[in-house]
Order: structure tokens, then sequence, then C-alpha cells
């Protein structure tokens, strides 16, 4: 009988920072049972990444067949590349109507505050980039200084480099903590911090 394979979609836009989509996806891929999915909301077309890089995306966005959807950061501030996505509300809109039972939505650095535009963050525990935190904070979210906040549905990360901690957590998660301890071992990377995830009582 085959594994379930964990589908795991990757929100890519204009201005997205390198290293919040590689961190995840570079861990995600040492897993034989993680299937992973790059994706615009609007659709196939070439996205430029805030380092000038050119990425070809010939996947629809899908978001019935996805377990878990990340949304990596763009950097924070007038003229990032989140703030113009928040300014044009083409994602937001696309993340508000992709929530669902059975769907993870996920953010690296200032992924969160798309998510927080979409409204998903509202009153929950999530993290962020520490310049952004008290943004997030003022938008209504409960801001916790996790590296990784996850709060079941919702697993957010820190800046940058956190993203590959959200991969070794969504890897143990999912596969257990042999599967996180390997791939640490390929990277040869030690995880940070502590998981904050939420009680349930």
């Amino acid at each position: 009988m085959a594994r379930q394979q964990l589908r795991v979609h990757t929100v890519l836009y204009d201005g997205v920072e390198d290293q919040d989509y590689i961190g995840p996806a570079s861990v995600l891929r040492i897993s034989d049972d993680v299937v992973q999915t790059c994706v615009t909301v609007e659709g196939p077309g070439t996205v430029v990444t805030s380092s000038g890089v050119e990425i070809v995306v010939r996947e629809p966005w899908s978001p019935l067949s996805a377990d878990v959807i990340v949304v990596p950061g763009g950097g924070f501030g007038v003229g990032s590349g989140v703030s113009e996505q928040i300014r044009h509300g083409v994602v937001s809109k696309a993340l508000a109507e992709a929530q669902r039972p059975g769907v993870i939505l996920a953010s690296v650095c200032t992924g969160a505050l798309l998510l927080s535009s979409a409204g998903i963050t509202n009153g929950r525990p999530c993290t962020t980039h520490h310049v952004a935190k008290e943004y997030l904070q003022t938008e209504g979210a409960n801001v916790v200084d996790g590296r990784v906040v996850d709060d079941g549905d919702l697993i957010t990360s820190g800046g940058v480099t956190s993203g590959i901690d959200l991969g070794l957590w969504l890897t143990e998660r999912f596969f257990g903590p042999e599967a996180a301890l390997l791939a640490e071992t390929v990277l040869e990377y030690e995880r940070r911090g502590t998981v904050w995830r939420h009680s349930v009582t």
C-alpha cells in the first residue's frame, strides 16, 4: 500500500525573498513523502525574486490539492514585495479563500503579514521577522517570541533562516523525529530555538 504523500505548495510572487522559500524547500525535498509545487495565485508565469532571480512557475494556483501552503516573506516596508502584494490584494484574497479544514497555512518571515492581510492571523499566536512583530501585533495577531509557532492549522516562523526550522518542524510533525534528524544530518544544520505549540487542554 502506497504511503500518503504530503503536498506542499509554495506561493511565489514578485519581490519574494529567496532564502524564505529555499529554506523550507531544501529541507522538505529530503523526504520521499513530500511533493513540492511552486505556485502563483495569478497562474503560471515568471516571478522575479528580491535578488533579481527569475523563476518560471508552471503550475496553476490549486489550493484544494495542497495539504500545506507555505507563504514566504518579501521584505518589510514601503516598496517591498510583501507591501506591494498587500496593496494589490490578489494574494491576500486568494489566501483567505484557501482556508478549509485539513489545510495548513504556514509562513516564513514577513509572509505572516500576507496571512494577516487575509485575516488569518487575527487573534492567533504567530510570529514573523523581528522588525515586523510590532506591525503584526497592531494588525490583531497574538505575537509570540518563538522561532516557529505552531497553532494547529497555522504555523509561522521568524526571520529568513527560520524557514529551515519551519521545514524541519513540518518534517517532524508529519514524519517523526527520525525524519527530522535525517534532514538535519543531510543539511549539516542544527535547529535553533523551541517550537511554540498551542496547548490543548
